[in-house]
């Protein structure tokens, strides 16, 4: 047998092979194969890698053809920073770079680290999320980056890159739902608005969270007369329960929104 293969057996008796490899005392499985070449050919690029520092990532990308972009990385993160990750993840200084494919990156902090090491980063659609306790989550949502929001008006990456996943370079522009800045920095200005069959605005107010208050209670109305839809409610930490419940109570919601609730045939 071809050095760091090995044969096996599947319950139906088929005999396939996997190849391993021993670095710096670390045993690394590099997977099953078919044919024993095939996994001597994974061992044999592992080999290269790990013992020739002089090849880069990309050019392992290039050099390899048996062994899995996520192998690749995994090895090349062990030689050059010896640390063992099971995830394509490669360190760098203060930061540490989460490879999706050989040509898609995305940069995390630090701090990130351990989770990113035991979550597995997968796509649906448009979006990133990884599995966690059997339920499914968004990337953005540790952000407060809702599944509505928009870039560029919800939200924005400061240096323009959005695999830049780094908290400094995400900046939340609208942190609840139903709610719009129009304004800038200086004058903000906070639209409240709830979608029934189009939007429908429920007035300006001078902070976001009173527009997210505004929006909670038209929600609730829009409830109580009897409209399905499973409106997301705001959960607004920094107001204390009482004074929630205060702000909530003095809120006069505009005519519009209350009549067309109150006589609109959503049967």
């Amino acid at each position: 047998m071809s050095p760091g293969v090995y044969s096996a057996k599947k319950k139906n008796g088929k005999i396939y092979f996997r190849s391993n490899i021993t670095y710096h005392s670390k045993h690394i499985s590099l997977g099953s194969f078919l044919s024993e070449q095939a996994a001597s050919d994974a061992y044999k690029e592992a080999n290269l890698l790990l013992y020739d520092n002089t090849i880069s990532l990309n050019q392992a990308f290039a050099k390899c053809n048996t062994l899995n972009y996520e192998k690749i990385v995994v090895l090349i993160n062990f030689r050059d920073n010896h640390i063992y990750l099971s995830n394509p993840i490669i360190l760098q200084k203060n930061y540490f770079v989460y490879y999706l494919s050989p040509t898609e990156e995305y940069k995390f902090d630090i701090d990130d680290l351990f989770y990113y090491t035991t979550h597995k980063i997968l796509r649906r659609g448009n979006s990133l999320y990884v599995n966690d306790y059997g339920m499914q989550y968004r990337i953005l949502d540790k952000y407060g980056i809702h599944s509505h929001s928009v870039p560029g008006r919800d939200y924005e990456f400061v240096n323009g890159d959005p695999t830049d996943l780094r908290y400094s370079n995400i900046r939340v522009i609208n942190p609840y739902y139903g709610v719009i800045n129009s304004g800038d920095e200086i004058n903000p200005i906070y639209n409240a608005k709830i979608h029934i069959n189009g939007n429908i605005s429920l007035g300006t107010y001078d902070s976001a969270e009173l527009a997210a208050i505004a929006y909670n209670k038209a929600c609730d109305i829009a409830k109580d007369c009897g409209f399905i839809k499973d409106y997301p409610q705001n959960f607004i930490s920094s107001i204390s329960p009482q004074k929630y419940a205060d702000i909530y109570t003095s809120i006069n919601l505009p005519k519009n929104f209350l009549n067309y609730v109150k006589y609109k045939d959503f049967k």
